[in-house]
C-alpha cells in the first residue's frame, strides 16, 4: 500500500527555497541505490554522493537464493552497475565504509581518511547477518554466514566438496539456503531453534505441513536444536546429539546496522529512529530508510517497505511534503518447489473471539491455507502449496476491502476471476508489483509511452525487479496489451 501524499509546501528545516544542494547516501545496498535513482529522477541538478562498502554496482539480495541454487548468476541479479552512477553524474565511493559522522561540521569520515562534506546525510547501511555465540564458530573456516552476494560466492566454493551441509535458522533466509543447496544434490540438515519453522510469519499448523513438504524436497528438519559447538565433523547440539557437516550455513537473522548511527549521538533503538519525513529525531539534516531505520516502533526487514521509503525521502528531499504511514507487508518464499505468501496476522486462533478464522488443510499436498478477518476484513493469511489465490488476497489485504461473503471460495481460489482471470477485469488501481507499488494503471501507461518489453516496463516502473513474483502477471498484462492494440491500417494503393 503506497502510505504517503504529495504535494509542495513548506518543510522543517528543509523549506522548499532550501532544498537539499547535497546529498550524501551512506549504504549502497538496495534501498541506498534506489534514493540515488529516485533522486536523479526527480533533478538533474542534486548532487548525489553513494558510499557503499561493497564493490561494485547494487545487486538484489532478495534473489541471492536463486544464486546459491545456480537457477541465476551474480550478473542475473544486478540492479545497478558502476557504469550507472558516472552516466547519471551520482558520485560513488565503492568498496570504502564510513566510519564517522561529524555533526557540527557536516562531514562524513570514511575508512581511506576522506572527509565527504553533505547539506544532507541518509543513512541507508542495512543490516547485518547475527552470528551467535557458539563454542568453535570462530576457529573453523567451512563456518559463512548467508548475507552478501560474497558469501554466496563463498558458500558456492564450499559447496563443490561438502557433502553434508547443515544451515542454521528455520527463518525465510535459511529455508530459501537449505532448498537451494539441496538443489545442488547435498545433503542438508536445517537447524531452527523454534518450535516450527518461520514462526514469525506461519502459525503451528503451517510449520508443520512446511516441514513435511521441505523433507519430501531433500532438507532434514530439525526444530528445537539449539546449536552448542562447531567442530570439524560438523555441529553438537544441546542434547548431545552430533549433526554431520562439512559446510555450515549460518542464518540466523539479521539485526540493523546502526553503530555508525549510535556513535554520531542519534537516538537509536532497535533501529534509528525516524519521524514519518524518514528524519531523525535527532538532527534535521540527517535521515534514515531502510532496515535500519525505525518508523513508528517498526523495523522493517523486507524490499518493499525500503523501497517506498526511498520515494518518501527523494520527494522530501526535493522540496515537497511527503509523509511515510508504513507499510503493510506482504512475506514470499522464493524456493524451488515452495509456494508460500504470508501476510498480517498469521498467529490468530479459534481462542480469539473477535476474529473469524477460515482454514484449508491437505497436508499430503503440502497445502495449508488460512484466512483472518476482522469486521468482514481481511487482516492475516497464510498461503502454502498453493497460491493461486495471492493475488486477490493480497488486493484486499492491503487495500482493506470488504472480503467476499463466501470465504471458502475464496480461500480455494474460485472467486479470484475478477482480479485475475482476464486482465481487463483488474482495475487500474489494483497492484501488479508489491515490491514496488506498481499498478495496473502505471504498467498501461508505461506501455503507452512505448515499453514494449518485460525489460522496458522495470527500466520504467521498476516492476519484477523486487521479488519477482510478478513476472507471469506483467508478462500476461503485455500480452493482452499487445493483443488489444490495433493493427496499423494500410496505405491505399
Amino acid at each position: 500500500m503506497r502510505a504517503y501524499f504529495t504535494d509542495r509546501a513548506t518543510l522543517c528545516g528543509l523549506t522548499p527555497q532550501e532544498v537539499a544542494r547535497s546529498v550524501v547516501i551512506v549504504g549502497n545496498g538496495m534501498a541506498g541505490a534506489r534514493l540515488a535513482q529516485e533522486l536523479r529522477d526527480r533533478s538533474a541538478d542534486l548532487g548525489v554522493t553513494v558510499i557503499g562498502a561493497e564493490t561494485g554496482g547494487t545487486y538484489n539480495r532478495v534473489l541471492l537464493s536463486n544464486v546459491l541454487a545456480g537457477t541465476a548468476r551474480a550478473e542475473d541479479i544486478a540492479l545497478t552497475s558502476p557504469d550507472w552512477y558516472a552516466t547519471h553524474g551520482v558520485t560513488l565511493y565503492a568498496g570504502v565504509r564510513a566510519v564517522a559522522i561529524d555533526r557540527v561540521r557536516r562531514l562524513v569520515r570514511t575508512e581511506d581518511g576522506s572527509d565527504v562534506p553533505y547539506d544532507v546525510l541518509v543513512l541507508a547501511t542495512g543490516s547485518t547477518a547475527v552470528v551467535p555465540s557458539i563454542d568453535g564458530l570462530v576457529r573453523t573456516s567451512h563456518v559463512v554466514p548467508f548475507r552478501t552476494l560474497d558469501d554466496c560466492t563463498a558458500i558456492i566454493a564450499h559447496a563443490r566438496t561438502a557433502r553434508h551441509v547443515a544451515v542454521v535458522g528455520g527463518g525465510l533466509l535459511g529455508l530459501e539456503a537449505a532448498r537451494g543447496l539441496a538443489g545442488r544434490g547435498l545433503a542438508v540438515t536445517l537447524l531452527h531453534v523454534r518450535e516450527h519453522l518461520m514462526e514469525r510469519q506461519l502459525d503451528a499448523g503451517a510449520g508443520r505441513v512446511l516441514r513435511r513438504t521441505l523433507g519430501a524436497l531433500g532438507v532434514d528438519v530439525i526444530t528445537n536444536a539449539r546449536t552448542t559447538a562447531v567442530h570439524d565433523g560438523g555441529l553438537t547440539l544441546d542434547d548431545g546429539r552430533q549433526v554431520d557437516a562439512d559446510l555450515v550455513v549460518l542464518a540466523c537473522g539479521v539485526r540493523p546496522e546502526v553503530g555508525l548511527a549510535r556513535a554520531a549521538g542519534l537516538a537509536v533503538e532497535r533501529g534509528v529512529v525516524v519521524d514519518d519525513q524518514l528524519r531523525t529525531v535527532s538532527d534535521e539534516r540527517i535521515y534514515a530508510i531502510g532496515e535500519c531505520a525505525q518508523h513508528d516502533g517498526q523495523v522493517y526487514g523486507l524490499v518493499a517497505p525500503a523501497w517506498e521509503q526511498a520515494r518518501v525521502l527523494a520527494d522530501v528531499l526535493t522540496g515537497h511534503t511527503a509523509a511515510y504511514g508504513g507499510t503493510r507487508t506482504v512475506t514470499r518464499l522464493k524456493a524451488a518447489g515452495v509456494e508460500l505468501a504470508a501476510m498480517g496476522e498469521t498467529d490468530a486462533s479459534d481462542d480469539d473471539d473477535a476474529a473469524d478464522i477460515v482454514t484449508f488443510v491437505d497436508g499430503r499436498r503440502g497445502v495449508y491455507q488460512k484466512l483472518v478477518l476482522r469486521e468482514g476484513r481481511i487482516v492475516g493469511a497464510i498461503l502454502l502449496g498453493d497460491t493461486r489465490a495471492a493475488g486477490t488476497v493480497t488486493q484486499l489485504f492491503d487495500r482493506g476491502s470488504a472480503a467476499p461473503h463466501d470465504r471458502a471460495a475464496l480461500l480455494l481460489g474460485s472467486v479470484r476471476s475478477a482480479e485475475a482471470d482476464s486482465p481487463t477485469r483488474i482495475p487500474d488501481r489494483a497492484t501488479v508489483c508489491q515490491c514496488n507499488g506498481v499498478t495496473k494503471g502505471a504498467i498501461r501507461q508505461a506501455w503507452q509511452d512505448g515499453a514494449r518489453t518485460v525489460a522496458d516496463i522495470a527500466a520504467t516502473t521498476h516492476a519484477t525487479t523486487g521479488c519477482g513474483t510478478c513476472r507471469d502477471t506483467v508478462c500476461g498484462l503485455l500480452d493482452w496489451l499487445a493483443a488489444a492494440e490495433p493493427e496499423p491500417a494500410l496505405e491505399a494503393s
